[in-house]
């Protein structure tokens, strides 16, 4: 537990922590972004839209931030497309991307793009279009359609990979 799940209202002074193996080498957080090698993830959603991808040098594993000589790491930004509130009270998401195509690291899923002093609450994920697959994972309270995302991925992720069927 971090100060800023204690006091959520500390985020606008501290940026929630990263786990940095997870995400590509040089990733760092802001109040209200993840910035990898001075790219925005937020400014990278606004030119390419969403879902897009940033890929970079993968950090070995518990090595302090030592760069992979072999390993890549992917930063997928989404969109909230929908929140619903389910009859058992929990939030329901759905995203513009299809997160069950890849191994995000979905505990490491983020808000970005604003800062939010609500609570954090457990919130149900829908991971693709048409099926039952879900994640239950930690997110502000206050999410809603629009919010920006952004999740780590170990190796090389096109966008394709996460990309949703066009509409028929």
């Amino acid at each position: 537990m971090t100060l800023t799940d204690i006091l959520p209202s500390m985020r606008r002074s501290i940026a929630d922590p990263l786990l940095l193996d997870a995400w590509p080498l040089g990733t760092r957080a802001t109040v209200d972004d993840v910035v990898i090698d001075g790219v925005s993830l937020v400014r990278l959603a606004d030119l390419c839209e969403t879902p897009c991808v940033h890929t970079g040098t993968a950090v070995l594993p518990r090595s302090g931030g030592r760069p992979s000589p072999v390993d890549d790491a992917t930063a997928i930004v989404v969109a909230v497309r929908h929140v619903a509130r389910h009859s058992s009270g929990a939030l329901v998401v759905q995203l513009d991307a299809r997160l069950g195509a890849v191994p995000a690291v979905l505990g490491e899923l983020r808000l970005v793009g604003r800062v939010s002093t609500a609570h954090d609450v457990a919130v149900v994920v829908g991971l693709e279009d048409d099926g039952p697959s879900v994640a239950v994972v930690d997110l502000p309270a206050d999410l809603r359609a629009g919010d920006l995302l952004a999740v780590p991925c170990p190796g090389d992720v096109t966008v394709g990979r996460v990309r949703r069927a066009a509409s028929r």
